[in-house]
């Protein structure tokens, strides 16, 4: 068996779209502005400059939006170290964006290589235009994966929990 063999968890399928509140004013947010944050947090960087500063020009972008590496790195990769005291890994996700750094998906291959649990969040393929490293991760030995869908979201999500408890517990 390889090493972290049976404790990849990899959770995937197609954008939900999902009826989020403005927070604090009771409404639905039917234009799907926002969708998947919080109205407050959205708000905090509306007109600060934040999303238009000189250097974000030379940026990547993924459809809309651009994706500052540098930033990504300094806050992702120092938790994505291998530590004895680490009973799972979380990740959200091991997409287009996150790749454009060089250094993640290396970090994710030691986790996998670890005998550290991991949970994470993998884009569903598109017929013809899979990402190498996902597919990589989708085809790593003893990866379990869950699709889901809107009308499976709620029963898999006790699968998920008893799988990965167990796992943690055998760590």
């Amino acid at each position: 068996m390889a090493a972290g063999a049976g404790k990849c968890f990899l959770v995937t399928g197609p954008p939900l779209k999902l009826k989020i509140m403005h927070a604090g004013s009771g409404q639905n947010n039917s234009n799907n502005e926002g969708v998947g944050k919080p109205q407050s947090i959205k708000s905090q960087f509306k007109g600060s400059g934040f999303l238009h500063c000189p250097e974000s020009y030379r940026w990547p972008t993924v459809g809309r939006y651009k994706v500052d590496v540098a930033s990504f790195e300094a806050i992702a990769l120092p938790e994505l170290q291998v530590r004895a005291d680490t009973d799972l890994f979380v990740i959200d996700e091991v997409g287009k964006m996150e790749l454009f750094s060089s250094s993640f998906f290396p970090a994710v291959l030691r986790i996998l290589e670890s005998n550290i649990p991991v949970l994470a969040s993998i884009p569903a393929p598109k017929p013809g235009r899979d990402i190498p490293a996902v597919a990589r991760l989708r085809n790593h030995p003893g990866a379990t994966i869950f699709t889901l869908s809107p009308g499976n979201r709620d029963s898999l999500k006790d699968n998920i929990y008893y799988q990965l408890t167990d796992a943690v517990s055998k760590h």
